[in-house]
């Protein structure tokens, strides 16, 4: 990692007012961010706090984590998406052009901390959360993911780089916008894209060859292709595919204790349906397979194990042609007619767990949470879309659906609930707690590749990190205010399984034991 370290510089006497004290400033930061009514103004406010000052922004981030974590990043960065164009003040990030092609490696030469670049976050803006096609205006998602990078696993400020390709959009009000900061034109066909990702990952590789390059928010088909062009040439991964699979899978391991012990079944007796079939929701489901193959089932008995339902209803073989992706998890035992409606299919189906990733708001409907309460004594209910406004169901619908038996977790934050004397504590599915640490391995180890077996060292450390107070919460997540702690001890398990995969290039690592390891990715992380 870069040695780097950006702090505020000490100005001379005369150059600040004489009484200026570091804690009462604070305070004062803190103070001037309260009075901001709407969530976009506090947005606006921390991102020209971390311009002036990004010392006090990023303590102010561990300090107050679970405050913040929603401002930078979902659900309040998808509205400074929309608005970038209107919102825009200055540079922050890269930006790489359609125009751009034949030339990108003179672009990237341009970013002005290139020797200390490592880790990147790429997005071409087609598939913004749950916003859809926002083209140039996805920059903010780049710039939030890396920031929760440098307050999760202290990576250094100056070792990140955002970038977002302007490749056009599809979406015509934004091409009808006077400010709308991008290329005015449509998105390229697929041989058009596919040259244009080939030199940027070869001038990426060229110019910044430490770099470890996250691809987020890419449209479906284009997230798993990209995934699967470039995961073996280079260290890659993709956090709607992979981390919010690693994520939920983490979620899902706890959940699923609880959820055994309640109904007296074997833990591998779970049936997931999921709600939503596209990037995300078949990446989670590739990776909960890893779930049922910990449990002794072969790859088959695991893949019968998992429902989808799309736009058009349950996913099965007999229904006609299927994209690509959705092939693997299609049924074969179901030759029926077409079952569009959700509480039916959860009555054929009867699942354990019931997943949404459709951005379909309240698509859990009060029916379908009782019903999946009378299935079971203690219902797995994750509605994992973002932002809060597009969520399948809100945690007290659940609770109050389920008479506060449900196990739950969601993308978007949701407060805490009183019911009978208890409090309940809602999970909440964020890939913070899994992409930090995965990136910190992966730039320790000097990793060539990420591997599946990296991603799920991630997961599993993250199923591991619960405090016996938080097991006695029932807590399905560790507190975000642990997150150091926690992404330090997932980089050490990445760093071992990269070592084990021979993907990992740091000798000075090789063969440390699992604690050594921990102490040294904690040793590394940059702290305001």
């Amino acid at each position: 990692m870069s040695s780097l370290t950006v702090r505020r510089p000490e100005l001379k006497r005369g150059l600040t007012p004489p009484m200026l004290d570091e804690k009462l400033h604070i305070e004062r930061c803190l103070e001037q961010l309260h009075s901001k009514d709407k969530p976009i103004e506090k947005y606006i406010y921390l991102s020209s706090l971390k311009e002036r000052d990004q010392s006090m922004f990023y303590k102010l981030c561990l300090a107050h984590m679970s405050e913040f974590t929603p401002i930078i990043y979902t659900p309040v960065v998808g509205d400074a998406c929309l608005q970038f164009s209107h919102i825009y003040r200055r540079p922050e990030g890269l930006f790489v052009s359609i125009e751009d092609k034949g030339r990108i490696g003179k672009v990237l030469s341009n970013w002005p901390a290139i020797d200390n670049a490592r880790i990147s976050v790429v997005t071409d803006g087609s598939r913004i959360l749950g916003l859809g096609d926002l083209g140039v205006n996805g920059m903010p998602i780049a710039v939030g993911k890396l920031s929760l990078y440098v307050a999760g696993a202290g990576i250094d400020p100056a070792s990140t780089l955002p970038i977002c390709l302007d490749l056009g959009t599809n979406t015509q009000k934004f091409l009808d916008d006077p400010l709308y900061l991008g290329a005015r034109r449509k998105r390229p066909a697929t041989a058009e894209m596919d040259e244009f990702m080939d030199e940027f990952m070869h001038e990426m590789a060229t110019r910044f060859p430490k770099l470890v390059v996250q691809f987020e928010d890419f449209s479906t088909d284009n997230a798993f292709r990209y995934l699967a062009r470039y995961r073996n040439k280079y260290a890659t991964f993709n956090d709607d595919i992979q981390g919010t699979g690693a994520v939920v899978l983490s979620g899902f391991l706890n959940a699923a204790k609880l959820s055994a012990a309640a109904s007296g079944r074997a833990l591998g007796d779970q049936r997931i349906l999921f709600f939503g079939a596209g990037s995300a929701g078949v990446g989670v489901a590739m990776q909960l397979m890893s779930f049922f193959r910990l449990q002794g089932m072969s790859e088959e008995e695991a893949r019968n194990r998992v429902w989808l339902v799309d736009s058009q209803g349950l996913v099965y073989d007999a229904r006609g042609r299927l994209p690509e992706h959705k092939k693997y998890f299609s049924r074969r035992d179901y030759t029926g007619p077409p079952m569009k409606n959700l509480l039916e299919i959860v009555e054929y189906v009867k699942p354990t767990a019931l997943l949404g990733l459709s951005t379909i708001a309240n698509a859990f409907t009060p029916a379908v949470l009782a019903k999946l309460a009378e299935i079971n004594p203690r219902p797995i209910v994750f509605p994992l879309s973002n932002p809060v406004r597009l969520s399948e169901c809100s945690f007290e619908d659940a609770v109050a659906n389920t008479n506060g038996s449900v196990l739950f977790a969601s993308g978007s934050p949701f407060d805490e609930i009183k019911r009978n004397g208890k409090t309940l504590y809602p999970g909440q599915g964020n890939n913070m707690y899994i992409f930090p640490g995965l990136g910190l391995g992966s730039i320790l180890s000097e990793a060539s590749a990420i591997t599946d077996a990296m991603v799920e060292a991630a997961s599993y450390g993250l199923a591991e990190s619960l405090t016996k107070e938080e097991r006695a919460q029932d807590l399905l997540y560790p507190r975000i205010e642990r997150i150091r702690e926690i992404s330090a001890f997932i980089a050490a398990q990445v760093i071992a399984t990269a070592q084990k995969a021979g993907v990992a290039h740091n000798e000075k690592l090789r063969g440390k034991p699992l604690s050594e390891l921990v102490d040294y990715a904690k040793g590394k992380m940059w702290y305001p």
